[in-house]
């Protein structure tokens, strides 16, 4: 199984959202649910840059 650390790209700097992503959810309006697998959840509006699950040192970038 991966996890996954999620980071919001702004202005060219990145910023951690999220650590041990394993759940993204689309939902309305460009919003998404993350999930961890510790239980917690977030909800966030952005759009998804890339993501690499092959590597889980890297992440989603949002």
């Amino acid at each position: 199984m991966y996890e996954a650390n999620a980071y919001r790209i702004k202005e060219g700097q990145e910023t951690l959202i999220l650590e041990f992503v394993d759940i993204v959810e689309p939902e309305d309006n460009n919003q998404w649910r993350l999930a961890v697998i510790f239980g917690g959840s977030k909800n966030i509006k952005s759009c998804i840059k890339r993501m690499n699950l092959g590597n889980i040192t890297n992440g989603a970038r949002l």
